[in-house]
């Protein structure tokens, strides 16, 4: 997005396509890291079909709390964004924690688009361990994804109900990663891999083989750069992502701007990217 929130179509798939060249196995669209839940209908159907258009698997964001930063609002609600994700072609949609009777929101999700569904549990919202286990028994609910951030505890439960529940155990644990994958986490959905995808997918792969030297090297590598820009003030993750997407050529500066990000302590921009420069991540 511009500072003023426009969003360029064309920017779009480019950056989407270099995920998946860079080993994206799939695509998650309108979720946290795109700030789904503060963009008009008519900008996340754009979205979705551009990201279907390139052949992967694609999990499209539904739901979330009403938008209060700037630009352009008014969300259809969960039940139609998810009916439109399925018309366009989407493999699946991601389950924002919204207030509310949570196992009630993802049955209506379920009714009105029959895509399989991936429960959320989010640090904004942490879901209690007796909702959990009634949403992972929901026929619809396909998997978990995970992100606590700072909630060992909790994420180690999360994983455990989600495997026994015999349900796809998904990290969202930017700042547990290697840790979750060890918990039993078995696929990752982070928002790290928003701009250093090669990373994220390095660790993958370290982690399915033998070697584990090599896991240690690149899961090092994820965390220091985590620890750079998965901080507080946390919703500011967002805004430090798009600064290194800008800098790896992903997208264009003019569009590497998100217009809810918290305030950011000067100099924020010039440390994130000495972090990745120097050699850290």
């Amino acid at each position: 997005m511009t500072a003023a929130g426009e969003v360029d179509p064309d920017i779009v798939t480019r950056y989407l396509a270099g995920l998946v060249e860079d080993g994206a196995g799939a695509l998650a669209v309108l979720a946290h890291t795109g700030r789904g839940p503060y963009l008009p209908p008519a900008t996340r159907a754009t979205v979705i079909g551009r990201a279907v258009a390139l052949g992967v698997p694609v999990l499209v964001g539904v739901g979330g709390e009403p938008p209060t930063g700037p630009g352009p609002a008014g969300p259809a609600g969960p039940e139609e964004e998810a009916r439109v994700a399925a018309s366009l072609g989407a493999a699946g949609v991601l389950v924002f924690p919204s207030p509310g009777d949570r196992l009630a929101q993802h049955e209506a999700v379920w009714r009105a688009a029959r895509l399989p569904m991936i429960a959320f549990d989010l640090y904004t919202r942490p879901c209690p361990p007796g909702v959990l286990r009634d949403l992972l028994a929901h026929p619809g609910v396909a998997g978990l994804k995970t992100a606590l951030l700072s909630d060992a505890m909790g994420c180690q439960l999360a994983i455990a109900l989600a495997r026994d529940a015999g349900r796809l155990a998904i990290t969202g644990e930017d700042r547990m990663f290697a840790p979750s994958l060890l918990w039993g986490a078995e696929a990752a959905l982070v928002g790290i891999a928003a701009a250093h995808v090669g990373l994220t997918a390095a660790v993958m792969r370290a982690f399915e083989g033998t070697d584990l030297r090599a896991f240690h090297e690149a899961s090092s590598r994820l965390d220091r750069l985590a620890t750079a820009t998965f901080t507080g003030p946390m919703e500011g993750y967002v805004q430090r992502m798009l600064w290194l997407a800008a800098a790896e050529g992903r997208i264009p500066h003019s569009h590497a701007f998100d217009p809810y990000a918290p305030p950011l302590p000067d100099g924020e921009r010039a440390a994130v990217l000495e972090a990745l420069a120097s050699g850290h991540a």
